[in-house]
């Protein structure tokens, strides 16, 4: 390739990222913001009708009628054979691939105007709210779901987490059944070990009060881990419905909308010990406050609510207090459904963007696959014709 064959083709590139710019900021500026994103908001999809998809095809139509003009008539006299046709035909693919990509720089303004409203910290920090508060969130019928709200759901304060273990003490048509209770241990140790340290009476079985059949019997699962055993187990008893320190906010583990990357298991485990010290060790002011965020939260995400934190507050206590009375209604109203879809959205956003539509790849690739054959073979044929004259 000649020194000014060279040149076209940065010069061409540089007027390409021009037209790149052009469109990042028009889908910068036309972004609808934070509050106008719903279930079917997505970044650009090329739909053959609208502003960017029409302006698409003519930019992209003259730009490629203007480059091969010049092209074939500055620089049609090249040795073609060889390293050179190799190197004019990457060129040419890259050529190709710019003019045909405007909308994906389209697609990159609008996330960047979405990151300057609320950045992934912001947006994380704003789901651990809402998992630190996902138990006071639900509508009153949820309250009496024991799937949703039970014993073994707790994992803070200790002894628990804790596992049921029912015994039938009275059979027949109307059976009698009796639940108990059993926080959760584990025991690790190397495996060629193990057996040996239950054989005798040592200060793990004395500790725990049982012997090493009593051991077996409680095993819940057991995991070898390279040369170690990992033996979880039902521990000392535990009587989670007399426990002063337990109400049916803490029988909830459910996170809202998890962070992205971290342990579910460990998020789980600090919403819960963030809500017991709301409700147990912190003063009536903290919730509230912590309320007062949750409606800032709301409107932020323009999320119809009618939400009061004092009354809210006052609510959570009542039923804090008086874990024997059935809990038939707090005031939590909001809009749930738009809340799940927003933050539903805008992980699809921040974590799973689709600047390139699935629909329109297979499509997309042949089109540049199919200009660029037409523009070196239409360059080969021409600069033949030339070189033979």
């Amino acid at each position: 390739m000649t020194k000014n064959l060279k040149r076209y083709f940065i010069k061409s590139v540089i007027v390409l990222a021009l037209i790149h710019l052009v469109y990042f900021l028009y889908g910068y500026f036309t972004f609808k913001g934070l509050k106008n994103i719903n279930i079917y908001t997505e970044f650009y999809r090329f739909k053959f009708y609208d502003d960017v998809s029409i302006s698409h095809f003519f930019v992209s139509g003259l730009f490629l009628l203007f480059f091969l003009i010049f092209l074939v008539r500055n620089h049609s006299r090249e040795n073609y054979k060889g390293g050179n046709a190799f190197k004019i035909g990457v060129c040419l693919f890259l050529i190709s691939f710019l003019t045909f990509s405007f909308f994906i720089s389209y697609s990159f303004g609008m996330n960047a105007k979405l990151k300057t409203e609320l950045s992934e910290n912001d947006f994380n920090n704003d789901k651990k709210l809402l998992n630190v508060l996902n138990p006071f969130l639900y509508g009153y019928t949820s309250y009496s779901s024991e799937k949703l709200f039970n014993y073994e759901n707790i994992l803070y304060p200790k002894p628990y987490p804790v596992t049921k273990e029912e015994d039938t003490i009275s059979a027949g048509e109307y059976p009698i059944i009796e639940n108990s209770y059993y926080s959760i241990d584990t025991i690790k140790t190397l495996a060629d070990t193990f057996d040996k340290t239950i054989d005798r009476a040592d200060s793990i079985l004395n500790i725990l009060s049982f012997n090493k059949e009593e051991l077996y019997k409680r095993i819940i699962s057991k995991k070898v881990i390279n040369d170690s055993i990992e033996i979880i187990f039902k521990s000392v008893p535990v009587h989670p419905e007399h426990d002063e320190d337990i109400c049916i906010f803490l029988e909830n583990k459910s996170l809202f909308s998890p962070v992205q990357g971290d342990s579910i298991d460990k998020q789980r485990y600090q919403a819960a010990v963030d809500r017991y010290k709301l409700l147990y060790n912190s003063k009536k002011d903290s919730l509230t406050f912590t309320f007062q965020k949750l409606d800032t939260l709301f409107r932020k995400y323009n999320i119809e609510t009618n939400l009061i934190p004092k009354q809210l507050t006052q609510d959570v206590y009542h039923y804090r207090d008086n874990r024997d009375e059935p809990l038939n209604g707090i005031r939590n109203n909001f809009d749930r459904k738009a809340l799940a879809e927003k933050f539903t959205t805008l992980d699809k956003l921040f974590y799973e963007p689709n600047y390139l539509h699935p629909n329109i790849i297979g499509i997309y690739f042949i089109v540049i696959v199919s200009v660029w054959i037409v523009l070196f073979v239409f360059y080969l044929l021409f600069n033949k014709k030339k070189n033979r004259n």
